[in-house]
């Protein structure tokens, strides 16, 4: 056999062990055991323990350990608290990891992300292309003449013939179906097949980082550096249009400074929630679309960035964009003084820093002549450090604890608490609730709803964390321990209770009905005591 050919088999049959241990490991924690949450950083500790022995050109690439470091810190933010984006996060960084070995240099986040997305688009067609592959290769030398694709093709026919025969016949033969049942088939059932899928699942994301495959062909980056051809685009009509975009954007910013910070009343009919609820977004596209304007039209190098009255018209309008994303900010938080927190008004605020973060770093760009790569690289950096320091950080707790303090029921200046939406937080507003269930001053129906709705979620944790053991799980049952051994709320009053602010009495049961007697009627009257009664009557 050739030297190649072992050295190929050897490759496959070290990678193949570490693969099938993981499919192992899976199957005996999320579908045996049934195990989630914090165990999912156990199981991609051991993606990564699986990807160092089965890929050794990843443990001789600086550039790879840094990824790996990566994805070792989203597995403990995954031990910490299980969720989607320290997931996401993991993979991501695992298959950079993967790739980098193949690549010469770190290129710029524009080519990583088609690298990426090529990643997993080819990821469920690896194991099938490199299974051809080994199928291609001869078992013996030369000499041999035998040849495994070959014998594998000839054999295929007889069988799988064979079996849909046996098949059939033991379908109608019992002797043959007792044949089959010896050898402890298992049952074909919809469970065996989900499971099979499972496995199935678990082998390609681990094979596709044992075994990547680096996109080749990939879409140009952005040079970013002198002139581009484009129509009616020329020094005139761009300092013409940045003349006029700064004076709107004063306009806007003017408007902005007098009625959010009170300067002047707003006008008739509308209020500072409606007015900030309606102009957040629509400012941060505009800002966007100012942005994309500098970055076609004012290119490093070219004939519009040369001029220095537009280098300074442009400095301006970014400037004055960088005050219309603060704006933008500000009428958010208004809106949430005006109703209340959500982690989705916690994601836009920080979606609007980093859109401020990207207009200064253009302005630098512009005034340092740097590369389109540096500046993807750069805000790249900025995505990505913020989604790391949010995956160790509860939203929906920060979330909870703010509307709790500022709500109508406690003195706060906000509205009145929604515990429905508290309650969809899950145990992320548990410790905020039982500090609001532990205050003297609560409403009777109200202190009903709000010691009805933390007991649930309080038993709810302790079932999960039973089989999906998190960190800040533990750490929240412990904090509930502590509360309550210092002021334990008093039991809510019997009776229906929900997190809706209406309350319903238990329904009473509804008894069957006896089974029908025949009997008198009780208003019956006899004709003949009629008759009777009358006559005495008449006497």
């Amino acid at each position: 056999m050739p030297a190649s050919t072992l050295r190929l088999i050897a490759r496959f049959r070290w990678k193949l062990l570490p693969a099938l241990l993981i499919v192992g490991l899976g199957d005996w924690l999320f579908y045996q055991r049934h195990f989630y949450g914090g165990y999912l950083g156990l199981f991609t500790l051991a993606v990564l323990g699986a990807l160092v022995i089965g890929r050794p050109a990843v443990r001789h690439d600086q550039r790879a350990w840094v990824a790996l470091a990566a994805a070792g810190l989203f597995s403990v933010a995954l031990l910490y608290d299980a969720c989607l984006l320290a997931w996401t996060l993991f993979w991501i960084a695992a298959a950079m990891a993967a790739l980098l070995p193949a690549t010469k240099r770190f290129d710029d986040g524009w080519r990583w992300f088609q690298r990426l997305v090529l990643h997993g688009l080819r990821a469920p067609f690896v194991p099938l292309i490199d299974a051809r592959r080994l199928l291609k290769v001869r078992a013996a030398g030369r000499s041999g003449g035998w040849n495994l694709h070959a014998a594998i093709g000839t054999l295929a026919l007889p069988l799988i013939g064979s079996t849909v025969i046996l098949c059939l016949f033991a379908a109608a033969n019992p002797l043959i179906e007792q044949f089959f049942d010896a050898f402890f088939l298992p049952e074909l059932s919809m469970s065996l097949f989900v499971r099979v899928l499972f496995w199935v699942l678990l082998f390609i994301a681990v094979w596709s980082l044992l075994r990547p495959r680096l996109g080749r062909r990939l879409l140009p980056g952005f040079g970013g550096q002198g002139d581009l051809a484009l129509p009616g685009v020329s020094v005139v009509s761009v300092t013409l249009s940045l003349i006029l975009f700064n004076l709107l954007f004063a306009a806007q910013n003017l408007m902005d400074a007098t009625w959010l910070w009170g300067l002047a009343p707003l006008p008739a009919g509308m209020t500072m929630a409606d007015y900030a609820h309606r102009g957040a977004y629509p400012l941060i596209a505009t800002a966007l679309l100012a942005a994309l304007f500098v970055l076609v039209t004012l290119r490093p190098g070219s004939e519009t960035a040369r001029v220095p009255a537009i280098r300074r018209l442009v400095l301006l309008w970014i400037g004055q964009n960088v005050i219309l994303v603060a704006s933008s900010m500000l009428r958010t938080i208004d809106y949430i003084d005006a109703y209340s927190l959500t982690r989705l008004r916690i994601a836009a605020l920080i979606w609007m820093a980093l859109v401020g973060f990207g207009l200064a770093t253009i302005c630098w760009r512009l005034l340092r002549d740097r590369s389109a790569a540096w500046l993807i690289n750069v805000n790249w950096a900025a995505a990505g450090l913020v989604m790391a320091v949010v995956s160790f950080v509860d939203l929906g707790a920060i979330t909870a604890q703010w509307n709790v303090r500022h709500a109508r029921e406690v003195g706060g200046r906000g509205v009145a608490l929604d515990l429905c939406y508290l309650s969809d937080l899950g145990d992320s507003a548990l410790i905020p609730l039982l500090e609001l269930a532990q205050r003297p001053d609560l409403q009777p129906a109200f202190n009903d709803r709000v010691q009805f709705l933390w007991r649930r979620l309080h038993g709810r944790l302790e079932e999960e964390q039973e089989n999906g053991w998190t960190l800040i799980g533990q750490k929240r049952l412990d904090h509930v321990a502590q509360l309550l051994k210092t002021n334990t709320p008093p039991e809510p009053s019997p009776g229906w209770k929900d997190c809706a602010p209406t309350r319903r009495a238990p329904a009473a049961p509804v008894m069957p009905a006896p089974p029908s007697q025949p009997q008198t009627q009780p208003n019956s009257v006899d004709p003949k005591a009629v008759r009777t009664l009358t006559g005495e009557i008449g006497k």
